[in-house]
């Protein structure tokens, strides 16, 4: 199936775990240090998360003439502590590698979020589907400052979907 970010209302209903999901649009990138500071500032955040994914991406320098460097994914599971509080505040959608916490499971299911999963290993072929990358907040973090992708034809699988429905 197509996701196109960002998203409308029932975008995510007939999602089901297992289902490809190829992925166009803007998307976001932030790891554990912008998840701590997302959590400060729910009410109003740097980029709305309604209709939104974030992106779990190991940064890397961008060689001349590229957009980004590699731009694989990183382990999710250091975004557990933070992905409740962010799925209660709109974020529905979460890309990344590895399995989730039962917390961030149950969360999925009571805020109908979904969890995209991408293969460690590919940050080459992620990276060609980037068209454009800008910082739009937490510059000083550097290379793990919140991200802004343009991208097309991103791959992913549903790992986790809004009704239950699980990988692993």
């Amino acid at each position: 199936m197509r996701l196109e970010l960002p998203y409308g209302k029932n975008a995510l209903e007939n999602m089901r775990a297992g289902d490809e999901v190829i992925i166009s649009g803007r998307m976001y990138v932030g790891r554990d240090q912008v998840h701590k500071r997302l959590v400060t500032c729910l009410d109003n955040p740097p980029f709305p998360f309604e209709g939104n994914a974030v992106y779990y991406m190991g940064p890397s320098p961008a060689p001349d003439g590229y957009v980004t460097g590699a731009a694989g994914p990183t382990t999710s599971a250091r975004m557990d502590p933070y992905s409740p509080l962010l799925l209660e505040a709109g974020l529905r959608v979460m890309i990344g590698k590895g399995p989730r916490s039962a917390a961030v499971q149950e969360a999925c299911i009571r805020f109908h979020g979904v969890y995209l999963y991408t293969y460690g290993g590919c940050g080459a072929l992620y990276a060609s589907c980037i068209k454009s990358s800008r910082i739009i907040a937490y510059r000083e973090l550097g290379p793990e400052a919140l991200l802004e992708l343009e991208v097309e034809d991103f791959p992913s699988i549903c790992l986790y979907d809004a009704h239950g429905g699980r990988l692993i």
